[in-house]
């Protein structure tokens, strides 16, 4: 019998999987640094791992609470600081990085600054934090959330971290370097983006998921190709991982 799982659980192995061996990501804690150091301990040993708070590849050995955990500096290579991160984002030495926010729209643009009009918000967020650098000079970024209609916008009130703009050609027009957005990952499935117009497509649906369900949950018209994958459910090791050496404490997965 296949494995039981929770969404949380799916949506970390599936973002796992993405992160290729030799390969470097910049995380904060929470399920962005159990993905990383779920595909440290699986497919990617080589994988080094960033914090924004100065963290330079250590092999966590339990789950951080925060980017300043002393964790983070555990057997690492390097313990700098915020401004020698954001100069290692700017040269190019970040393959992915890993976003969130209250909003995101078709063209990957995430707002985690305000909701409604930015001098009179209805609501009020920390905004950037790293988040912009690492949107604007990383190769490749990741976002891992909710599917709700809410949160997947037309237009974002405010552009805190860049995506594609306004579509294709956009980003280069702005003076942005090449990368991007790469992946969505959410509870319903997995989106990448058109290589031509740079809009937000689905690539694969969860287990019991379907078209419909997704649409309803986005506040915009997504492109629907004419094959869609279907997610892999998580594998038996990878939750054995997960669960006994990445979050034994179950801070972040929760229970299944």
């Amino acid at each position: 019998m296949a494995p039981e799982y929770n969404m949380m659980e799916l949506m970390i192995c599936v973002a796992s999987r993405y992160l290729e061996d030799g390969s470097s990501v910049a995380v904060g804690t929470g399920a962005p640094c159990a993905a990383a150091m779920l595909a440290q301990k699986t497919c990617a040993p080589n994988l080094v791992i960033l914090f924004e708070a100065g963290g330079v590849a250590p092999l966590l050995p339990r789950m951080p609470i925060s980017v300043g955990d002393s964790r983070t500096f555990y057997k690492a290579v390097m313990a700098a600081g915020m401004a020698e991160m954001m100069t290692t984002c700017a040269r190019g030495q970040v393959d992915y990085a890993f976003l969130g926010g209250a909003q995101i729209d078709k063209y990957g643009n995430i707002n985690s600054t305000c909701i409604g009009d930015y001098y009179k918000p209805k609501v009020r967020f920390p905004g950037s934090g790293g988040a912009n650098d690492f949107a604007s000079l990383c190769w490749r970024t990741m976002v891992m959330t909710v599917h709700e209609k809410a949160r997947f916008v037309e237009k974002c009130d405010f552009i805190t971290s860049p995506g594609f703009l306004t579509g294709d050609g956009a980003r280069e027009a702005a003076g942005l370097p090449e990368g991007g957005p790469y992946k969505i990952i959410t509870d319903l499935a997995v989106m990448g983006f058109d290589e031509k117009t740079r809009a937000m497509m689905i690539e694969s649906l969860h287990p019991g998921v379907d078209v419909e369900k997704v649409r309803a949950e986005t506040g915009f018209e997504l492109i629907v190709p004419a094959h869609i994958g279907r997610t892999e459910p998580p594998m038996t090791e990878e939750l054995r991982i997960l669960r006994d050496e990445v979050d034994p404490g179950r801070l972040v997965i929760g229970r299944a």
